[in-house]
């Protein structure tokens, strides 16, 4: 069982060119990439997306990517300084200054730091060479991210574990009192009869009526596709790859029949249950949300 939550770094070098991969995942219902790579690195979208495709079946994945020039070719970089800008930007400052009477402050610092005065012109990058980085770095990402959302996913495994033996007890528990719920309703309508002041009740219309609810509270077919449920999710807790719209499915079962248990039977201990149990059920749901 994987989580859907996790992160992952990898970093790899090919030539004069380093490649760094980070990602970030959170649950999804799908495999939804969100990739925003700079123009000059655009190329290395697909190889981004293959890397995932191979390695995650679910999530949300955040991807970003840092490619780095080494050696020569970092320092082969050039600084570009738009002079006639800068004056623009002097000449500007000086006539705020007269028009409002406040005197100019504008720094060395200041005017490198206005928009446009200073450009940085890349290195032009070696594309197989990049690729070949990013490769390594997606598939060193990837394998962290999935580990951690493997730990991430023992842990699931456990919670959701004893959620179900929770919910296995109470189906017990509802099992255990729907034998009485008849037996309470006929002693219930046998004394309400005797006090009222007519002729004794025919037995036969007495065993009628009494079996005419019984054939309402009957939740033995409710239990036993409750007990289904919870065994196949509790198979599904050791089971590889993606199971989690599966256990999904069957949690949602699991609420209807909890639903229609407590609809049926007339019984304040069984509907205590019922409440106990749509609130482990409830748990479950939250918890299968993350599972891959």
């Amino acid at each position: 069982m994987q989580s859907m939550t996790g992160c992952g770094k990898g970093s790899a070098q090919c030539g004069a060119w380093q490649v760094t991969v980070e990602l970030k995942s959170v649950n999804h219902r799908f495999l939804d990439i969100s990739c925003r790579l700079p123009r000059t690195w655009s190329f290395l979208e697909e190889t981004v997306r293959k890397g995932l495709q191979a390695g995650l079946k679910r999530g949300h994945v955040e991807v970003y990517v840092t490619v780095e020039a080494q050696g020569e070719d970092a320092a082969s970089r050039e600084v570009r300084v738009d002079t006639a800008l800068a004056a623009r930007y002097v000449t500007a400052a000086r006539e705020i200054s007269q028009a409002t009477g406040v005197a100019p402050a504008l720094t060395m610092a200041e005017l490198l730091a206005m928009d446009g005065v200073v450009q940085t012109a890349e290195a032009v990058p070696d594309t197989e060479a990049v690729t070949a980085a990013a490769e390594e770095a997606m598939r060193l990402a990837v394998e962290q991210l999935n580990t951690m959302r493997s730990r991430e996913g023992s842990h699931l495994r456990e919670d959701l574990r004893l959620h179900l033996q929770a919910a296995a007890a109470l189906r017990g528990q509802i099992l255990e009192c729907a034998p009485t719920v008849v037996d309470d309703y006929r002693a219930r309508l046998t004394e309400r009869l005797s006090r009222l002041p007519v002729e004794p009740v025919d037995p036969a219309r007495l065993a009628q009526e009494v079996a005419l609810v019984a054939d309402k509270c009957a939740i033995d077919e409710e239990l036993s596709r409750l007990e289904s449920h919870i065994r196949q999710m509790t198979g599904y807790l050791d089971a590889s790859g993606e199971i989690g719209k599966k256990m999904d499915f069957l949690v949602q079962e699991m609420n209807r029949e909890a639903n229609t248990i407590g609809s049926k039977a007339s019984d304040a201990q069984i509907a205590q249950c019922v409440v106990d149990l749509k609130s482990e059920i409830e748990k479950l749901r939250e918890q299968i949300q993350n599972v891959e």
